[in-house]
């Protein structure tokens, strides 16, 4: 199959999955060549892009995109022959036609523009948590996934464990019971993401000549230069970050967004230790959900602990031990409790031991949900060459996850309570808060306005 051959199968694979009584993954099967590659275009290499290349290194690294040539001199050395580009809207008209695939690790507030770019050319797209910078974004990239038929996949990589299919069979098998309440924490925001400047506004000067100061900005408003900001400290800041909720929200709300089958907050609240501050973080604060009834499922409240709070222990616990340091979730079931150490849902378990030890049997006999091979970026490559299913983080299930941490950080933001109306994609109460909801963008970097025409 050569190139030509490849991308014009790949073209009316997708368009088959989605136009047909196929199912949506079983992308142009017949006749598919077995040793076909994709043409992968990596924007963001530094960082998390480093994650997406070696995820996706038995495919065709194509091209290369990032505004910091200093951030990603070995990816240049380990792929000498893909192009290289610090814009990737040039990247994508230069080399449309060669590009099949676009992974996108660049900080929060361009993940809706480079995805919107790459999706209004037919690309399929991968993107970092959290999906984007605002509620306005996420459902405009859903709507263009299906818009496009393109396979989409977001990067909460613990949506690929095996801990997340064993807590969803043990909450659908009734071993937890009725849930009306979870609990989750972090132990961010701590450095070095997350340092608060030594004055504000930070302090400013030249911007290094490997960087391209203006499109590491893109849809933000203009700042002058500071160390402040970037390689790392950009998620403190509210016009390119989400704060500890954008970092570590959608991998730690997952299981039970997805367990429970949550939906959309109707009210959140916040605790804060310091006041709100125009442009950057809280140091520490609590963020509460409600979530209504969903058919015969009761109401939930889940809390969200930052650093320099104390998370109470589960009810049913072993005496004298801690929970997990750096974050954790556990829900309580009116038959029992469940509990995930660490960010992800790695190692799940029942609490106390004792009662786990019990089960365990039971457990072992419940029906598996399939395991996925390697992570959420072989799982999305699979799905787009029709070897596995629809990615379990795809668009229809990573917007509206995202949109529940970005409501968490609305409240973190203003330090109000939100009472969100969810078909009306605003805040009840408060029209102030609607340039959160859809930020204000230059006329270069707006996308997906006439989806909603």
């Amino acid at each position: 199959m050569n190139d030509h051959s490849r991308r014009k199968f790949l073209k009316t694979a997708t368009i088959a999955a989605a136009s047909t009584t196929l199912p949506r993954f079983a992308i142009g099967k017949p006749g598919k060549s077995a040793n076909s590659k994709l043409n992968i275009a990596v924007v963001g290499v530094g960082g998390m892009g480093g994650y997406a290349t070696r995820s996706a290194a038995n495919e065709n690294q194509v091209a290369l995109c990032d505004v910091d040539d200093a951030r990603c001199g070995w990816a240049y050395k380990k792929f000498p022959k893909a192009p290289r580009f610090k814009d990737f809207r040039v990247m994508l008209d230069k080399m449309g036609d060669d590009i099949d695939a676009v992974a996108i690790s660049t900080p929060d507030h361009t993940h809706f523009a480079a995805a919107m770019a790459a999706i209004e050319r037919g690309k399929h797209v991968f993107v970092q948590k959290p999906l984007a910078h605002n509620i306005w974004q996420c459902r405009t990239l859903r709507m263009a996934a299906k818009h496009y038929k393109v396979v989409t996949q977001m990067g909460n990589q613990g949506h690929t464990f095996d801990g997340m299919r064993r807590i969803k069979e043990w909450v659908d098998g009734g071993v937890v019971g009725e849930v009306k309440e979870v609990v989750t924490w972090t132990n961010r925001p701590l450095g070095p993401w997350f340092v608060p400047p030594s004055q504000f506004p930070p302090k400013s000067g030249p911007a290094p000549g490997t960087l391209d100061w203006k499109l590491w900005q893109g849809p933000a408003k203009h700042r002058d230069y500071s160390a402040d900001y970037v390689p790392t400290r950009w998620r403190g800041w509210w016009d390119y970050g989400c704060g500890a909720l954008g970092d570590i929200g959608c991998h730690t709300f997952d299981a039970p967004f997805w367990a429970l089958g949550l939906g959309s907050p109707t009210e959140v609240e916040v605790e804060r230790k310091e006041p709100p501050h125009p442009d950057f973080i809280p140091m520490s604060s609590v963020t509460t959900y409600h979530f209504p009834a969903r058919g015969n499922k009761p109401p939930v409240k889940l809390k969200w602990y930052e650093k320099g709070y104390d998370v109470p222990l589960p009810k049913r616990w072993d005496e004298g031990k801690k929970l997990d340091a750096e974050g954790g979730m556990y829900m309580e079931g009116s038959e029992n409790t469940l509990y995930h150490p660490g960010m992800r849902p790695r190692s799940p378990r029942i609490t106390p031991n004792d009662t786990f030890m019990e089960l365990r049997p039971k457990l072992a006999k419940m029906d598996r949900i399939p395991s996925v091979k390697g992570g959420p970026i072989e799982e999305w490559v699979r799905a787009i060459k029709g070897e596995g299913p629809t990615p379990g983080s795809q668009f229809d299930y990573a917007a509206p996850l995202t949109e529940m941490v970005l409501l968490g950080a609305l409240a973190q933001r203003t330090g109000k309570t939100i009472e969100w109306d969810n078909e009306k994609m605003l805040v009840k109460g408060q029209p102030e808060l609607n340039e959160l909801i859809k930020e204000p963008t230059p006329e270069e970097w707006q996308y997906g306005e006439k989806l909603w025409k």
